[in-house]
């Protein structure tokens, strides 16, 4: 988009690439219709899916910096620092979770079974990993609503470094000199894998269990939490999509979770100066 464009208003007017972003973000953040926009902006309905399209290319290409594995050690303790922080689990990186995207797809179509999750909702799935301030450190979207959390993660990258020890292998030594490994949690729909922590199961659970459950529960919810918020402030993937391009959805939904990390980035810049105007008042 940095490239100048030929794309004009209705009155001739040749379009901004301020412009251009402005309607692109409106689209992802509003979820209203091309027609609908195209009416605020004095544009046809064509125009806005070209332009919104040319953002999610630009995005994809310039943008995947703003959602990657902490790649540094000072990240990576911070990270775990403030997840222990939280109710005290030590060298945790990370929560994962997953969300559905709903979609409206002809039910006619025998070949959209696949697509039809546990609720007998059409909907693509979104598995995210994220750090305790909601930011997504990796993502893996695309598969239908029938596929379970483990097919997905199986088949991810993130669990191909985790099995060859290039991913969580950092350790820590414990008070009690014993040493536990780097680890992230997730629910009891996922595995329990040497690298991935999930709750204890049953009735008769011992009262360490019982705690170790609650604290699990307490660390875990921020992956929740950032999910929700994704989805509240691009509601683009929030409601039920009407026929989109399966496609091409990944990519929106890529694209979403960038700008979710960029908003977050944004806040922590604005606390930061704020902190710095107040002490220098």
């Amino acid at each position: 988009m940095a490239k100048t464009s030929n794309v004009v208003f209705a009155n001739g007017q040749v379009m901004s690439i301020e412009d251009q972003v402005a309607i692109a973000l409106r689209r992802l953040s509003s979820g209203d219709s091309l027609l609908s926009i195209g009416l605020s902006f004095g544009l046809n309905h064509s125009t806005v899916a070209q332009v919104t399209w040319r953002f999610i290319e630009t995005m994809e290409e310039r943008g995947m910096h703003h959602l990657q594995w902490p790649n540094s050690e000072q990240e990576i303790k911070s990270i775990k620092y403030k997840f222990e922080r939280v109710r005290g689990l030590p060298n945790c990186c990370g929560a994962i979770d997953t969300t559905h995207i709903m979609m409206c797809l002809p039910s006619a179509d025998s070949s959209n079974k696949v697509w039809l999750d546990p609720e007998k909702n059409h909907s693509m799935i979104l598995q995210a990993i994220v750090d305790p301030e909601m930011r997504f450190r990796d993502i893996v979207t695309g598969w239908p609503g029938s596929m379970n959390e483990f097919a997905i993660l199986h088949d991810s990258g993130f669990f191909k470094l985790c099995e060859k020890g290039s991913r969580l292998n950092g350790k820590m030594e414990l008070k009690d000199g014993s040493e536990i490994s780097e680890y992230i949690i997730g629910d009891a729909a996922f595995p329990l894998l040497h690298w991935l922590l999930t709750p204890y199961q049953g009735k008769d659970l011992c009262a360490s269990m019982i705690e170790f459950n609650k604290r699990h529960s307490a660390t875990r919810i921020v992956a929740q939490r950032a999910l929700a918020r994704f989805k509240d402030m691009w509601r683009i993937v929030q409601g039920e999509m009407w026929r989109p391009d399966k496609h091409k959805l990944p990519r929106i939904i890529l694209v979403c979770c960038i700008l979710h990390n960029i908003v977050i980035d944004q806040e922590d810049e604005v606390r930061v100066r704020w902190f710095y105007l107040t002490i220098m008042m």
